[in-house]
Parts: C-alpha cells; sequence; structure tokens
C-alpha cells in the first residue's frame, strides 16, 4: 500500500463535534490531552519538551524492533515540522509502498483529546480504525496519560504504537528499512560520518527545531530571551556555513538537510505568529533563503511543504495578516529558485549521493545512537546543555561526502 492518506483526504464533510469527541473519548477510554503551558514549565519559566515514550531501536539485537514490509504505519500531522521529517526521507528513499502513513487533524473542534482524525470518514483512522492517535499508546500502556504526539510509528497489525522518538526515527528509516530500499536510493546518512549528523542533529534540535517552541510556550521573560537569542545566533551561524556549502555538510542532502528545512519553512509561513517580534524572517538571511528555495524545488521536500495558517476570527478594523494577506502570497513565484547554489558543488547536477560501489545492506547497518534529549533527567534535557565539536558556523567534513 502507498500513501493515499497523505494529504489527509477528506472523506467525510460533516464537522466533528465537541460533543462527538466528548462521546468517542469516553468510548474509547481517552482522557483529555495535557497542556505543554502547564506540564512542561520548569521552575524558571522555561519550556523543557516531554521525553518521547516509545524510544525502542530497530535493530538486530533481541527485543530490538524489526524492520518488515508493510507492518508499519507513519502518524503525521501538516503542521508539525518533527512529523514531516520521516515521510520526506521515506519518500526520498523510495519506501511509499513499504511504510503506510495517515496523516492526523483534529478531535472535535476545541481538540480537546489531541491527534485524531476529524477529517476521515467516521473521524477515525482510516487504516485501524481509531479515533485518537493516543489508542495506540493506550494498546501498549492502559495507563498512559502523556501527551500523543507526531510522529508515531504504528505496528498496524497489533494496532500499538512503537516508536514516537523523532530524534531517530528516520535514521532507522534509512538504515534498516535499507534492504527494501531500490539499490540506487541515496544515501542520506553515510556511514562514514554519522557521529558528525548525528552530532549537528543533536545541536540542532534545542537552537532550531525547538527553538520556536521555547518562545512560544515559555512563561518567563528570563526563558523567552534565551531561547530567542539561540535561535536567531544559530541561524547566523548557518547563514555562514550554507555561505561555501550548497547544502549543510557539502554537496549533497543528509538527514540533517531534511530537520532543519522543516523548521525554517514553519517558522517563515507560521510559527513566527505566535512568538512576538522577531529578529528578522528567514527570507532575510542570504545563504539560508536560497537553501529553502532550492529545497523547496525538490518534489519529496516540495509534497510536505505546507502553506497553512491560522483563522483567526477577528472583528473590527484590524484583522490578523493570517486572515487577510497569507493564503493570496504566490509562493510558487517568491520561492522558486535561481540556480544559483548549484555553483558551491563540484557534482552540481546531483543533489543526493550515492552509496558507495560495493556497499552491502550489511555494511550500512550500524547502532543508532541514542539522543541525550530523551533522557528521563529535566536537567540533562535544558538546551544549555548541548554539545558541538566545532562552531556550527564550519561544515566540519566540508568536501569529504563525496568520497
Amino acid at each position: 500500500m502507498g500513501n493515499a492518506c497523505s494529504f489527509g483526504t477528506t472523506e467525510n464533510t460533516d464537522i466533528y463535534t465537541d460533543e462527538q469527541a466528548e462521546i468517542d473519548a469516553k468510548e474509547a477510554g481517552i482522557k483529555p490531552r495535557p497542556q505543554e503551558i502547564k506540564d512542561e514549565i520548569d521552575e524558571k519559566g522555561a519550556f523543557i519538551r516531554q521525553t518521547n515514550i516509545f524510544v525502542k531501536p530497530f535493530g538486530d539485537n533481541e527485543g530490538d524492533l524489526k524492520a518488515e514490509d508493510g507492518r508499519y504505519a507513519v502518524y503525521w500531522m501538516h503542521g508539525c515540522h518533527w512529523s514531516n521529517r520521516p515521510v520526506i526521507v521515506r519518500d526520498i528513499l523510495g519506501l511509499t509502498d513499504v511504510i503506510q502513513d495517515v496523516a492526523t487533524s483534529h478531535s472535535g473542534v476545541s481538540n480537546r483529546y489531541g491527534h485524531g482524525f476529524g477529517d476521515q470518514k467516521d473521524h477515525k483512522d482510516p487504516i485501524c480504525g481509531v479515533h485518537f492517535l493516543s489508542e495506540f499508546y493506550k494498546n501498549v500502556d492502559p495507563d498512559f496519560t502523556g501527551r500523543a504526539t507526531t510522529p508515531t510509528l504504528v505496528d498496524i497489525k497489533e494496532k500499538k504504537a512503537v516508536n514516537n522518538d523523532y530524534h531517530r526515527l528516520s535514521n532507522y528509516i534509512e538504515v534498516q528499512f535499507r534492504k527494501f530500499q531500490p539499490e540506487d536510493a541515496p544515501d542520506l546518512y553515510p556511514v562514514k560520518y554519522r557521529k558528525e549528523i548525528d552530532e549537528f542533529n543533536d545541536w540542532l534540535f534545542p537552537t532550531i527545531n525547538n527553538g520556536h517552541y521555547r518562545m512560544a510556550f515559555c512563561q518567563s521573560w528570563e526563558a523567552y530571551e534565551e531561547a530567542y537569542n539561540d535561535f536567531f545566533e544559530s541561524l547566523e551561524k548557518l547563514d555562514k556555513r550554507l555561505e561555501s556549502n550548497r547544502f549543510l555538510f557539502g554537496d549533497y542532502i543528509t538527514d540533517s538537510d531534511v530537520r532543519l528545512y522543516v523548521t525554517l519553512v514553519r517558522w517563515e509561513t507560521s510559527y513566527y505568529h505566535n512568538v512576538g517580534p522577531i529578529k528578522k524572517r528567514i527570507t532575510e538571511y542570504k545563504n539560508i533563503w536560497g537553501y529553502v528555495k532550492e529545497l523547496f524545488a525538490i518534489p519529496e521536500f516540495r509534497k510536505y511543504t505546507f502553506f497553512e495558517f491560522p483563522k483567526n476570527n477577528e472583528k473590527g478594523i484590524f484583522v490578523s495578516y493570517p486572515k487577510r494577506i497569507a493564503a493570496q502570497v504566490p509562493y510558487d513565484k517568491l520561492w522558486a529558485t535561481d540556480g544559483e547554489r548549484k555553483k558551491l558543488s563540484a557534482d552540481p547536477d546531483n543533489v543526493y549521493k550515492k552509496h558507495p560501489e560495493g556497499e552491502t545492506v550489511e555494511d550500512y547497518q550500524s547502532v543508532i545512537s541514542a539522543s541525550k534529549w530523551n533522557s528521563d533527567s529535566r536537567e540533562d534535557r535544558n538546551p544549555a546543555n548541548r554539545y558541538l565539536s566545532e562552531d556550527a558556523s564550519i561544515n566540519p567534513i566540508a568536501s569529504k561526502l563525496r568520497d
């Protein structure tokens, strides 16, 4: 089966009312979704994101998850950049017939129960027939009380959540599902440079990927200012890096580019509305903006780029930008690439790295490192504890990626 559900096709035009959601939740034993601004705030008013509950790795060890054709589906959401990652990677690697996907939507008008399937027939998941994403969590742990998050990888045969670790899920798809990829599938996660890619990704999480949420959910000026400075200082570093590198690690797209792109897109088109005054728009970073436009031109990236905006219902003279203007913006024209960034590459006609000649599936297998951001300790997950061997403005492998 392919990805027929990718865009949450509306088969049922009935409004999923709060009253019906209450009935469905009671029947399924689902409790209201916890709130980030209440349950994930530390004593300084900073937002410390909850850990991922399902982090069992894919691998060959006893108890590890096993890659299988047709056993799993990625549950994701249009407006969630975390969950855009695995479906982009899946499509790039030619795995649409191996791993299914379903886009979640709301659970009632107020979305009190988190991710649901309000735009689907009978407000149910079209594969497993549940009303709420959290049902897959309760099928594993009946006492689960946290937030069900996207992306979640679900074992559709068992109707159970098996992995919601957005820190490493795309890596599992790249590595453990290698045997199902076409022989000419790109190499987004080269064996020789996984240490550098992992380290960069774990720096990217608190500074950029989670930077918006740190600003949007925090409850104190101190926490806001820290997140604000981290975010914009990091963008400056990456703009400098992209001045001499076509992509983050050089001539070819890696897993890291997927992670950065989805956040930049959401920030430029939507997220900035939630954080107050901003230092710069993404369009004001010369190199980052050219980079975003080049990635936007690639089908697998463009497919999961959604220009969706808050529909505010203000009354009076002042009506918000999202309601008045955003839907009229000519994105295809404004986001068109001029091709200039090709000049930064020694292989300008190719954006993906090929696997080394003679490399076997077994050669490509490795244990995926655990992410420190899944630690049970809130202190361990403090953004100040990030680490990067080289300054983010520097590509530590430069031209080596083409080797």
